[in-house]
């Protein structure tokens, strides 16, 4: 087959993507995790009389338990698909990057299977969150002096 047809043949198979539709429920979706996570500081902080500070990390481990929950019972990916990076990108997603590696090899063992992958994803999160803060950090320390 001719490499033009090929690539005519492919553009017509191809879903067509609504970019502006997809940024608006990203958006929207987003904004939505961030009111659940303020509403749970506020439960925290109210109801349970947990300073501010150690509410903000209850926070954070109940959306990571609920971002795993979710991938295990098989809801996560469903929503993904349809909020897009509304879910990815905030906690959450990371929590079923981990999770899901994790339930793809369990039958490999603890080890070799759980440990050696569920970091593959996760992992570069975590290496360049760790190295953009590093560089962040120093070019502070040296515009500032502080």
């Amino acid at each position: 087959m001719e490499k033009n047809k090929y690539k005519d043949l492919v553009k017509r198979h191809t879903p067509n993507e609504n970019r502006l539709y997809n940024v608006l429920i990203a958006f929207f979706i987003g904004g939505l995790m961030g009111m659940l996570g303020q509403f749970l500081m506020d439960i925290y902080t109210t109801y349970l009389s947990i300073p501010s500070k150690e509410a903000s990390v209850c926070m954070i481990v109940t959306l990571v338990f609920i971002g795993c929950l979710l991938t295990c019972l098989g809801f996560f990916d469903k929503w993904v698909n349809f909020a897009k990076c509304g879910l990815i990108i905030p906690i959450t997603g990371f929590a079923h990057s981990m999770m899901s590696a994790a339930l793809e090899y369990r039958k490999e063992g603890f080890v070799t299977g759980i440990g050696a992958n569920m970091f593959k994803l996760a992992g570069s999160v975590i290496i360049y969150g760790v190295v953009s803060a590093y560089i962040f950090g120093l070019l502070r320390v040296i515009i500032m002096g502080v």
